[in-house]
């Protein structure tokens, strides 16, 4: 296992490109390099690291063989709408227009794992302890903040020594699903944030600077002093960066961690039914211990399979990833999904039908 953690920077960084269908060497991941290969899928970079441990370990089990491409959420939902793949894999739900465009009919949205967004900085002498409420984030990432030292910061940390130093906003360039859990997150707290920069896996930033993926928004913070940005969860317990703790809707500070994100998800999991269609924001979730940044990330596939020896198959390994897989999530900084989660979404599966042969 501490091998897979010492990889995982490097997968973050060959998986965290900007979101577009092109497929690369470095992006992809085969559950076994040789024989030919079972299933295909292609999307999402935030799971990749847990992905290819479950194709890996589910090759081993039973030899069933799935190849994966890192190439972004937009990819990923490309690509299955355009049938070239037999899943997809997105952090942010499809739209009911993307829905409505995909070839092969209507799309079921399996949550897999949760993550969260967090908020990372670089200030000389604070590496931890930071504390944020959504309007300042809002207020940051609009511009109306440029200072540390601004009363509307030091006021929520009179313990911290924050200097008066100039903030540099460091956002993606390229369009992401990180990207849509955070601004999904602000036009949810902040009403004003949603009547002017809105929510998408691309927004137009008031200011900022921008860096492609992950690994870039990390980077800029990281070798500039002042910087502000917001990665992935994983991304950042895996590189040891700094976060700020986040005041929820039940007016507590949390710090990220695979149980605030747990806890995120337990009271919406509570009251699903078991035939919703699982496009669910847990952002700014009630709790007292509910960490607010906090989503799912999904594998995406037809309900109506037309090819019933592959589809058989697709549904065989997501029994399993929601059963076995899920006990590895922890290990590798995912949330696993609440118990009675899993089993709902396992009950929507059983609706999926096949093609007579």
């Amino acid at each position: 296992m501490r091998a897979i953690k010492a990889l995982l920077p490097l997968l973050f960084i060959a998986a965290c490109g900007k979101e577009n269908g092109n497929q690369s060497a470095t992006a992809s991941s085969t559950a076994q390099s040789g024989g030919s290969v079972d299933l295909t899928g292609a999307g999402a970079t935030f799971p990749y690291p847990i992905y290819s441990k479950w194709f890996s370990d589910y090759a081993k089990a039973t030899g069933v063989k799935i190849n994966y491409q890192s190439i972004g959420s937009g990819g990923g939902i490309r690509q299955l709408s355009e049938q070239t793949v037999d899943f997809g894999a997105s952090d942010s739900p499809m739209s009911d227009a993307e829905m409505a465009g995909a070839k092969g009919g209507p799309i079921i949205h399996v949550p897999t794992v949760l993550g969260a967004d967090v908020v990372t900085y670089n200030l000389s002498g604070v590496t931890t302890g930071l504390k944020l409420t959504p309007q300042v984030i809002a207020d940051i990432f609009s511009g109306r903040i440029t200072k540390w030292n601004d009363s509307r910061i030091t006021s929520l940390n009179p313990t911290l020594s924050l200097p008066g130093v100039d903030m540099l906003v460091v956002h993606r360039s390229d369009g992401s699903g990180t990207t849509y859990i955070f601004t999904d997150y602000l036009s949810k707290a902040v009403p004003a944030w949603n009547a002017s920069v809105g929510k998408g896996k691309e927004v137009k930033w008031p200011v900022g600077l921008g860096a492609k993926g992950n690994e870039g928004v990390a980077g800029q913070v990281k070798q500039t002093p002042g910087a502000i940005g917001y990665i992935e969860l994983a991304y950042a317990k895996q590189n040891n960066l700094p976060t700020a703790a986040i005041r929820n809707k039940s007016g507590s500070f949390i710090s990220p961690s695979v149980q605030a994100v747990t806890a995120a998800a337990a009271a919406t999991a509570q009251a699903l039914p078991a035939n919703t269609d699982y496009r669910l924001s847990i952002v700014d979730a009630p709790g007292a211990d509910s960490y607010p940044i906090s989503s799912f990330t999904w594998i995406l596939l037809y309900q109506h399979q037309r090819d019933a020896t592959k589809g058989k198959k697709l549904l065989d390994f997501l029994n399993w990833a929601l059963t076995t897989g899920e006990s590895e999530a922890s290990s590798l900084d995912y949330a696993p999904l609440p118990t009675e989660m899993a089993a709902k979404v396992r009950a929507r599966l059983g609706t999926v039908d096949f093609a007579s042969q």
